[in-house]
């Protein structure tokens, strides 16, 4: 209810008022009274009431007097001035104190009812508005960590719009990007023997309990930094670097990190990585320092002496950058823009065509890449890669591949079946949507989620968000949530380090001997049996 407080040197007002009133019919409620301004003013204070009604002509303290002390101490409540004198100069003084509304005595309870009405609705008006844009904030809040993640990546592979470099920049890490240098790290996950036939759901598993051995590892031996995952394979750390530290030591000390997180990885969950690194750079040229992370990684796939003719100039200066290409071909896929997907394809395609030399290895080894890029990206949104081209035999077509206008045709032609699938369109046409909800399971799998929860934050109805998610990714977002949990839930024991009960609570169970029987009815084996594998 709306809490009003009168204040008039006149008893038999203040009575008048209290008795008269409808109270219940306006939503309001007396919530005090006083006989003077300084009186008034205290009140107020204490009350903090939404409407003060008040006279002008009173002792100690007259009515604008006080109202001006309420404004200097940004009193929020409206203001209604009752008086007995229709006087211009103080009319004038009313306004610009910005009251609500400036009455004269004598008025009937129907004019004075008429008056809080209007009031009331104002406040209301401006209730509404301040729970608008406090949702807004809260939402805003909530995508903050999302937003945050893609600037990362947007600035690490250099796909973000200078003009907006610095407007995602936290205020308490404003200096750390502004103020320090930057070094990329780039890391592949090799597709060894063992896990080359690997499916899109297993290889997520290694991805999640490299990530977490990977972050373990830096906030031990450098918090002041970034771990990004990329496409399919990839992963990048950026590496916030003081001033002061020569170039030489943070070098060798980012190459120590990048041994150590190998050896641990390789301990923990038999897999080979490749670490490449960039040289430090400022914020601005940071994706420089991701692309001669991940040259320094292909020198280690195909022989460095190629590598230096294939992708350096005589200057030593990159000249095309695969990173940001993959990161704008996959983004283009998403959203199903045919158009921007043959710019995007042309416009690298020309910066090949450019290079001194160029040869099939290293188009055929971008081939490769970019199939395990489009089949990452699809899965993402619940299409499988293999199911559009079923009859393809890969390794034939990358073999035919021998020049930039091979690339060229062969881009386009599997772009082309990707976006013109009726169920890749069906599935990309709610992306933003789906993004966010798969992106916050990924973040918030321990805590409580809900599809309630969920609706709230994005505005739609529980209903459709349901619909939309099961024709996006093919399962229901419940079964989603469960099978999320449960591969991150397997990510931990192939690591080993943690206690049954220790992975429960990890994944969003509390119940031990719930989260058993989910998992063995999800993987077909008890928790206990995955270490004995």
């Amino acid at each position: 209810m709306w809490k009003v407080l009168i204040i008039d040197d006149d008893f038999q007002v203040l009575e008048g008022m209290k008795k008269s009133i409808d109270w219940a019919g306006l939503d309001a409620e007396w919530a005090g009274e006083a006989m003077d301004g300084q009186e008034g003013l205290e009140k107020i204070r204490e009350i903090q009431p939404d409407i003060v009604i008040t006279d002008i002509y009173m002792p100690v303290m007259n009515g604008l007097e006080m109202i001006e002390q309420l404004r200097e101490e940004n009193f929020p409540g409206e203001i209604i001035i009752l008086s007995g004198y229709s006087d211009f100069h103080y009319a004038r003084q009313a306004l610009r104190l910005q009251v609500s509304d400036y009455l004269s005595k004598p008025l009937t309870m129907e004019e004075l009812r008429i008056v809080l009405e209007r009031t009331i609705k104002e406040l209301e008006a401006k209730e509404l508005k301040k729970l608008e844009q406090e949702e807004v904030k809260i939402r805003l809040m909530k995508y903050e960590p999302f937003v945050q993640k893609e600037w990362m990546k947007a600035v690490v592979t250099g796909t973000i719009d200078q003009t907006l470099l610095n407007e995602n920049i936290p205020l308490s890490e404003y200096n750390t990007w502004t103020q320090k240098g930057h070094l990329v790290m780039g890391i592949e996950l090799v597709r060894t023997d063992r896990i080359s036939n690997l499916s899109l759901m297993d290889w997520n598993l290694f991805r999640f309990a490299l990530a977490n051995i990977t972050l373990e590892i830096l906030a031990k031996d450098w918090p002041e930094s970034e771990f990004i995952e990329l496409h399919s394979h990839h992963a990048a750390i950026i590496f916030h670097i003081e001033m002061l530290t020569s170039k030489e030591e943070a070098l060798n000390r980012v190459r120590l990190i990048g041994e150590r997180i190998t050896e641990c990885v390789f301990t923990y969950l038999h897999l080979v990585l490749r670490i490449g690194v960039g040289d430090v750079k400022d914020l601005r040229e940071l994706s420089d320092s991701t692309e001669e992370a991940f040259l320094d990684l292909l020198q280690q796939t195909i022989v460095p002496e190629q590598t230096e003719k294939l992708l350096v100039s005589a200057e030593k200066e990159i000249t095309i950058r695969p990173i940001k290409f993959y990161q704008e071909l996959a983004e283009a896929i998403v959203y199903s823009k045919e158009e921007t997907i043959h710019q995007i394809i042309d416009e690298y395609i020309l910066q090949l065509q450019q290079l001194p030399t160029i040869l099939p290895a290293y188009l055929q080894y971008l081939c490769t890449e970019l199939w395990a890029i489009f089949a990452y990206t699809l899965y993402n949104v619940g299409t499988v890669l293999e199911e559009l081209f079923p009859d393809r035999i890969l390794s034939q077509e990358i073999e035919k591949i021998h020049t930039p206008e091979d690339l060229q045709h062969w881009l386009k032609d599997k772009t082309h079946v990707i976006i013109s699938s009726r169920g890749w369109s069906e599935n990309s046409r709610h992306k933003e949507a789906i993004d966010f909800m798969i992106d916050y399971v990924h973040n918030h799998y321990a805590e409580e989620i809900t599809l309630e929860s969920l609706s709230k934050l994005l505005y739609l109805s529980r209903n459709y968000l349901n619909q939309i998610f099961k024709k996006a990714t093919g399962e229901t977002f419940t079964n989603y949530l469960i099978r999320i949990r449960m591969e991150k839930a397997k990510a931990l024991l192939i690591e080993g380090k943690f206690m049954i009960y220790e992975i429960a609570e990890k994944v969003g169970y509390k119940n031990v001997p719930y989260f058993s029987s989910i998992f063995k009815k999800y993987n077909g084996i008890s928790p206990s049996e995955i270490g004995k594998k």
